[in-house]
């Protein structure tokens, strides 16, 4: 008689919501190069008149017809568009949110987050996991925010992403956490600055400092003098690895994720070093993870991280080690409408 214990047979419906789990994930890239074609041809602003044949839809978009239609069936069944009649699609929540004409658009991180690049990194995630080691290196032979930079229109796609994304991060940040008695704030790394903007509007008293490379910077200005903000707010270009400009109060959205902690302390560290003021504040708009198995967008991120620029999502606790190492203590984290957290810290 065998001592080896035989497993109880699961119930045949948790078995299938099992499998069915497993396929859902497994064909997880098609759903994905399917909202690729319809956010790259933009599908919804060609719905946004009223449903349409995907025959007109193809002829417009200057593509097949079967092909286009068996694209939006699929998208349909995954709940986005919805199929009204017979080869006729009509837009619904998740179609009128890929619109580029609303200002809650999330048309350019869907862009983003689809766009092919980003499907032959992921291709090579093994050898992240095998060497701890971003998989973007290996595919564009360097680090991906130098291949950003000699790849203009891949690096307006991923801006454009990265301004919808502070569009929204940034009221609600503003919402939650009072930004007053700051003097001058510094943008590390704030892209086109729309966060910096957002809270320079809130804080009229407030002059901001907006930080980064100067092919991003260059895009930043046009947006700045829009917005009316050029007498308070200063551009400023180099590598935040060396120097950052100075002043008493400085801001990083979803920036030191990006890195490992030997080169997030060294920003830090540099940040530190610049500031002007013993009661500055260091502010940071992060994923704060939390513990458990809950279904956690920045479990997901994180492993964009591990992957793009070979940096990571942190809990509180490694926060609060992580800024210890750069000459600061935190002080709150302060969740927000958005994904992200407010996370302050003071100069040690």
């Amino acid at each position: 008689m065998s001592n080896t214990a035989t497993p109880a047979a699961a119930p045949a419906q948790d078995t299938q919501q099992a499998a069915q789990l497993l396929f859902q994930l497994g064909t997880g890239y098609i759903a994905s190069s399917a909202l690729y074609i319809a956010t790259k041809l933009t599908i919804a602003d060609k719905l946004a008149k009223g449903p349409r044949t995907a025959a007109s839809l193809a002829a417009d978009a200057g593509v097949q017809e079967d092909g286009l239609y068996r694209v939006l069936r699929t998208l349909a069944s995954l709940g986005v568009f919805e199929e009204t009649e017979p080869r006729t699609f009509a837009l619904n929540a998740a179609g009128e949110l890929l619109r580029t004409d609303r200002p809650d658009s999330i048309h350019p991180m869907a862009l983003w987050l689809t766009e092919p690049f980003h499907f032959r990194v992921y291709a090579e995630m093994m050898h992240s996991v095998k060497t701890g080691q971003p998989a973007a290196d290996k595919v564009a032979g360097k680090p991906v925010f130098e291949y950003l930079g000699e790849h203009p229109e891949l690096s307006a796609v991923f801006n454009d992403a990265m301004t919808q994304f502070s569009g929204a991060v940034a009221p609600a940040a503003v919402k939650a956490y009072d930004f007053s008695g700051i003097n001058t704030l510094v943008d590390v790394a704030g892209g086109h600055g729309e966060v910096l903007m957002t809270v320079l509007r809130a804080q009229p008293q407030t002059r901001g400092i907006l930080f980064d490379i100067p092919h991003v910077i260059d895009g930043a200005k046009p947006r700045i003098a829009q917005a009316g903000l050029a007498d308070r707010l200063d551009t400023a270009t180099g590598d935040f690895f060396k120097a950052v400009p100075a002043g008493d109060a400085y801001i990083m959205k979803h920036i030191i994720h990006d890195w490992d902690d030997e080169r997030a302390t060294t920003i830090l560290k540099n940040i530190r070093s610049a500031m002007t003021s013993r009661d500055g504040r260091l502010i940071l708009l992060e994923t704060v993870l939390q513990p458990g198995n809950d279904p956690d967008l920045g479990k997901l991120i994180d492993i964009e991280m591990l992957l793009m620029p070979g940096g990571r999502e942190r809990t509180a606790e490694e926060f609060r080690a992580l800024l210890a190492k750069g000459g600061f203590a935190l002080t709150k984290v302060v969740p927000t409408e958005s994904p992200l957290s407010v996370v302050e810290a003071r100069p040690q």
